[in-house]
């Protein structure tokens, strides 16, 4: 597990708010899902924005800021709702071991690459397989159970 972290500055954070709520109410872009993740500290429910990457019928969460504060929450209480907030559903997440990341990044990064390219590690949908395996420790990734 790596401590990086790509903090999101005023604009990207008014951005998700936005992308967030429209996810909240149903509306997703560009495969946007609301999820909801109680606090480490507070037990309260925090509202983000991810992408939900489907592979042959599971489901996986992909931080590409890396060990982001809704990872730690969801790394810490062992499950996210998922879905928007009238229909919402709890869902138990297991975090991917590194070395079974690089094909689920691989396809991450084919999907919403123009998304997240600031926020990867520095990887591309060109980046050989030794490079997301270099990478793939600094981005947390768990499967819905």
């Amino acid at each position: 597990m790596s401590t990086r972290y790509d903090a999101p500055g005023t604009g990207a954070r008014i951005f998700n708010d936005v992308v967030r709520w429209c996810a909240d109410v149903g509306v997703s872009i560009q495969g946007s899902t609301a999820i909801r993740v109680r606090g480490r500290t507070t037990g309260r429910l925090r509202g983000v924005v991810v992408n939900l990457l489907a592979v042959d019928g599971r489901r996986y969460l992909v931080s590409p800021r890396g060990n982001t504060q809704w990872a730690r929450n969801a790394r810490a209480a062992g499950q996210v709702e998922v879905g928007p907030r009238w229909r919402s559903r709890p869902h138990t997440v297991v975090e991917i071991a590194d070395d079974a990341k690089p094909e689920l990044l691989r396809r991450y990064l084919d999907r919403w690459y123009w998304q997240v390219k600031g926020h990867v590690g520095g990887l591309t949908p060109e980046s050989t397989p030794a490079e997301i395996r270099e990478v793939a420790p600094s981005i947390p990734v768990f499967e819905l159970g």
